[in-house]
């Protein structure tokens, strides 16, 4: 598949189109999921937070009416942005919400009911190297600047860590998870999300980014 600057914009007749955003600090301490998808009947958003010693924070919208301009995704007490910058070069990833903080990520699966905490990402996502394809769009390694804040705990700064991002299409209704290598081993952090069509992205971060977790 020969990609263009083009291909980081929109598809036209595209029934289904999401771009995903996801980076780790080198030792596997932190780790940011951020994804978006436009889908007839409502778009989706999904967002994680994982950091050594905390709860996760987990954010999900599933019925998110599309704006003039879909990469700005608004819902009660929530605001998010994926911005293109600069096609294949540069995108803005941010939101302002109420996560849940979640003890057991596995109640990420279930009804997700967990201490409301504000959070907001302002962060800003860099190519390193030249988007590759795989089924049904490409990938594309990166870094990624800028802050988490949160409340009544210092910041995350995050500086040039390790990056990459998805960006997928396809004409029929229908999109998988993202596809990753399962995880030998990992630091025990982990972002489940459960999508509206009955599919799940169960990743767990190790020092190599993030993976998917083996089934039991």
């Amino acid at each position: 598949m020969a990609l263009s600057p083009t291909d980081d914009h929109p598809h036209r007749g595209a029934a289904v189109e999401e771009w995903v955003f996801a980076a780790w600090t080198p030792e596997g301490r932190i780790g940011i999921v951020s994804g978006h998808r436009l889908v007839a009947g409502g778009d989706w958003y999904w967002s994680a937070l994982v950091e050594q010693g905390r709860p996760l924070l987990h954010l999900t919208e599933w019925n998110v009416v599309r704006r003039s301009d879909p990469f700005i995704v608004k819902a009660p007490e929530m605001w998010a942005e994926h911005h293109c910058d600069e096609p294949m070069q540069q995108w803005t990833v941010g939101n302002e919400a109420h996560a849940a903080a979640l003890d057991d990520p596995d109640e990420a699966l279930g009804r997700g009911y967990g201490v409301p905490t504000p959070m907001a990402m302002d962060l800003e996502w860099y190519a390193t190297s030249p988007a590759e394809p795989v089924v049904d769009g490409y990938r594309q390694q990166g870094v990624l600047h800028g802050v988490v804040e949160l409340l009544d705990r210092p910041n995350l700064e995050l500086s040039e860590v390790p990056a990459v991002r998805w960006h997928r299409w396809g004409a029929g209704p229908e999109l998988g998870p993202v596809m990753l290598d399962d995880a030998v081993a990992h630091t025990g952090l982990r972002a489940p999300f459960g999508f509206p069509n009955g599919t799940v992205a169960d990743w767990v971060l190790t020092p190599a980014g993030w993976r998917s977790r083996r089934s039991r």
